[in-house]
């Protein structure tokens, strides 16, 4: 695949980064000081993931940190990454280089909800995919205060019917059977299954807890394009103990580079 669909990503203005290593050094990504910073969702969006998948479209893909973390778990695999912001796409293509998988990453400059259409890009080809993996804006504008930072606000702003958009970018993106894996905040979870109903099903939805006490603070939901089956409720993700120590199982996922199970 070439290294960028895009050629307006090069010209993007440079932000002050820094470049942080994550997976337990598995993966190097060079981010903005300022803005969304990668955290753990996209390396638990990118566990998420079944290993079986070779061509893969990330949604929002900010630098690069979930398509490129599902890449270093999945050898014989191909990553289209979708990202609006040109400067944070010109980041995810420096990213790709950085870590030996420029050959296996196209970086697409682009509104996720254009994909897949007539007058979108050429990347990624509709219908061609057979994994998306998406990380949507989180935070409906009623509830929450807008951050001052542009690119921020962006990741995490969201209006009510942009997750359904993305949805409907992912069902263009995917071939039949296809796989959508997506994170979101638990309170969206009815909003993510109205959006995925008839386009998706077979839905398996993992709570992931902060710590056992606690109630969860991200659902991960896998579903299958063109399945009609009912969701189910997997065993949740706990990533911390009480004391505040990582636990067993996200120190597997978020250091040692595992995947979720069943994936």
């Amino acid at each position: 695949m070439p290294p960028d669909a895009d050629a307006s990503s090069a010209a993007a203005p440079a932000p002050e980064t820094t470049t942080d290593r994550v997976l337990g050094g598995r993966l190097t990504l060079r981010q903005p000081v300022a803005g969304h910073r990668v955290g753990h969702d996209a390396l638990l969006l990118a566990a998420f993931a079944p290993v079986d998948r070779r061509c893969a479209v990330d949604l929002g893909a900010g630098v690069g940190s979930a398509g490129l973390a599902f890449l270093a778990r999945v050898g014989q695999a191909q990553a289209t990454l979708v990202e609006i912001a040109p400067e944070l796409a010109a980041l995810a293509s420096e990213n790709a280089a950085a870590n030996g998988l420029a050959e296996r990453v196209a970086v697409v400059t682009g509104d996720v909800r254009v994909l897949g259409r007539p007058s979108g890009p050429p990347l990624p080809e509709a219908g061609a995919a057979d994994l998306v993996l998406c990380n949507p804006p989180f935070n409906a504008h009623a509830r929450h205060r807008t951050s001052p930072d542009a690119a921020r606000a962006r990741a995490h702003m969201a209006d009510g019917a942009l997750l359904d958009e993305w949805v409907r970018a992912a069902d263009r993106c995917l071939a039949a059977r296809g796989v959508l894996c997506l994170i979101h905040r638990p309170e969206a979870l009815a909003e993510l299954l109205a959006a995925l109903a008839g386009r998706f099903g077979a839905a398996e939805i993992l709570p992931v807890h902060p710590r056992p006490d606690r109630p969860a603070v991200r659902v991960l939901v896998r579903a299958v394009k063109g399945r009609r089956a009912a969701p189910a409720l997997l065993p949740g993700l706990v990533l911390a103990e009480r004391d505040g120590t990582p636990t067993a199982a996200a120190e597997a996922v978020l250091r040692d580079g595992e995947g979720l199970p069943p994936a």
